[in-house]
């Protein structure tokens, strides 16, 4: 499907897309319907546990296509299954959840099914059938779960609990919301729990889950909180429909979208339907070009291609069907304005616009944004410095990661200042920033790679570039490699590397530093395949040097954008900048460890 062309009719060829994608899901049922087999389950959860969630996350868009009155191929595969799944002396029997159990994530799913079309995953069940799903969803309410968006699961399960008339104890769903109140930050922003994540699971989770929880109870709490989260969200889609890749659960691909589905769904017309259209429309149509199935056709873990080395572990072979929540909106029927509505070119949004609940200035030029990072983290997940840490995201070139311990080659370090202190063969990076601080077009943030070395970092919105100055302080000789973006080198590139500046050129686009200072020289590394989250073999320019124990301060200009006359105008004419002071509370001297 042609990324630029509109979809003479979008709710039809959603529909037909999303039974596209759950054909090959439909030939892996078990015997008992109850268990879906779509590979080996490496994940932290259990295999049956697996099982169910690629039986449940179908209904992320089954429930929608069912309630917008269509079609629904194999809906009785999904039926059986819940007679099965939920009854004790079955032997595919799904078990009784346990606190923080994964089947808490999917039971959720299923709560939404029931509460969107119970006349296909209700009404077909006996009255037996049905007492035993009612005591197995009743299980979920009383569990801990863990403290952040998981809390919204409870609530999704007394949804459906609620439409098919079963009752339950209400103040354990008023305990679940009262908590998640205490994660709301303001000007449309959630934390996921209390911690400094604010990614994709502000849109897809917190706002997607009030928007159904206010929908299906008639209230406007959620609502109004959504309607202002929209104004900042649409600053992370690229004019071509990409989202900036960031944060951990990217394997979820399109679910990236799923908050503009979300709004029209709740009636929340805080922008033209035309354009909430356009980002779905184009977010989807850009996924359509990216090889994202295996040969079976079924969903494989990554991003841009397949990659299991993105994958969280969470991650089993049903997690990437959390994608079809971007399909909502086919519950709406035909005649909603939502679906008549001409679809919206991409507003002229600025070129720069500040986040400051996300840590994030987020840039615009040439259709494609870029976010500069300085405050999210999060250790626990695999490769969470280089998910949450990195200096810049693009929605053109993507990030990496590590692909092996040793050298620039393995350690991929794209839109980061990686430092070695055994001579270049360990490199050590910006994992959690602290002391975040963000302006109308910079980020800053201090971090501590030793106890004895202290970075302050500034990143400086210039579009088509960004700045970055870095004030070091350091008791160990330390090699330092500072990576731009990486871009894909498959269909050939045009390499320059010397002193102070490196660039690649290549169909994908254009890559390159400058370094402002004239200390460091340049270099273009190949980095191992599969590192990055776009492209499958990239080339990397790094600026490169030594510094002995002492202050430095080390700054560079940094492009990526598209090829073509323009861009190459630019890179003869980089932004300077002026050293920023170094923040006044970063007081005690490096060599102690000590901070103020």
């Amino acid at each position: 499907m042609d990324g630029e062309r509109l979809m003479d009719d979008p709710r039809t060829e959603l529909a037909g897309r999303l039974v596209e994608l759950l054909a090959p899901v439909a030939s892996r049922f078990s015997a008992g319907r109850a268990r879906v087999r779509l590979g080996v389950n490496t994940a932290i959860h259990d295999d049956t546990a697996a099982e169910l969630e690629s039986f449940a996350r179908p209904l992320w868009g089954l429930a929608p296509l069912a309630a917008g009155g269509q079609a629904v191929p194999h809906a009785e595969l999904w039926a059986e299954g819940l007679a099965h799944g939920s009854d004790p002396a079955h032997p595919e029997y799904w078990g009784e959840p346990v606190d923080h159990d994964q089947r808490i994530v999917e039971m959720a799913a299923i709560g939404f099914a029931l509460a969107l079309a119970p006349e296909r995953w209700w009404d077909p069940l006996s009255g037996p059938e049905r007492d035993r799903l009612a005591r197995w969803l009743l299980s979920a309410l009383p569990r801990e779960t863990t403290d952040n968006n998981w809390l919204f699961f409870p609530v999704l399960v007394s949804l459906g609990l609620d439409r098919v008339g079963v009752p339950y104890d209400r103040s354990l769903i008023t305990a679940r919301l009262d908590r998640l109140e205490s994660f709301w930050l303001g000007d449309g922003w959630y934390a996921d729990g209390p911690t400094e994540r604010r990614d994709y699971y502000v849109p897809w989770a917190m706002h997607f889950y009030g928007l159904l929880y206010d929908s299906l109870t008639g209230g406007d709490r959620f609502k109004e909180r959504a309607a202002r989260f929209a104004g900042d969200f649409r600053h992370w889609f690229a004019d071509d429909g990409a989202a900036v890749p960031y944060g951990r659960s990217l394997t979820y691909r399109w679910a990236q979208a799923a908050f503009w589905g979300a709004l029209p769904y709740a009636g929340v017309d805080v922008l033209p339907w035309g354009e909430v259209k356009g980002y779905l429309l184009r977010h989807l149509r850009w996924w359509r070009e990216r090889p994202v199935t295996g040969p079976d056709g079924l969903l494989s873990i990554g991003y841009g291609y397949p990659q299991p080395a993105l994958a969280e572990q969470y991650n089993a072979p049903g997690s990437p069907y959390w994608s079809l929540k971007a399909y909502l909106p086919l519950a709406l029927p035909a005649q909603h304005a939502f679906w008549t509505a001409k679809e919206e070119p991409p507003p002229d949004l600025p070129a720069v616009g500040a986040q400051p609940h996300a840590g994030a200035v987020l840039m615009r030029a040439a259709g494609d944004v870029t976010l500069l990072a300085g405050r999210q983290h999060h250790p626990w997940v695999r490769h969470g410095a280089e998910k949450y840490a990195k200096f810049a995201y693009s929605t053109r070139f993507g990030f990496s990661l590590p692909n092996g311990a040793l050298g620039l080659e393995q350690g991929a370090y794209d839109s980061m200042l990686a430092l070695s202190d055994d001579g270049g063969a360990h490199y050590r990076v910006r994992e959690e920033p602290a002391d975040p601080q963000v302006t109308t077009d910079t980020v800053r943030s201090t971090w501590h790679p030793w106890p004895d070395v202290e970075i302050t970092t500034w990143l400086t919105a210039a579009p088509p570039w960004h700045v970055r100055t870095h004030h070091i302080r350091t008791a160990r000789v330390l090699h330092t490699a500072e990576g731009g973006f990486a871009v894909d080198r498959d269909e050939g590139t045009d390499r320059e590397s010397g002193p102070g500046h490196a660039r690649v050129t290549a169909p994908a686009g254009l890559t390159g530093l400058r370094d402002l200072d004239g200390r460091r020289d340049g270099e273009i590394v190949d980095c191992l395949p599969g590192t990055n989250v776009l492209a499958r073999r990239t080339a990397l320019p790094v600026l490169v040097a030594q510094l002995a124990p002492g202050e430095h301060w080390l700054s560079c200009a940094v492009l990526g954008a598209p090829g073509g006359p323009e861009v190459e105008t630019a890179w003869q004419e980089p932004p300077t900048t002026a050293h920023p002071q170094p923040h006044p509370t970063t007081t005690a001297h490096p060599t102690t460890g000590d901070r103020a």
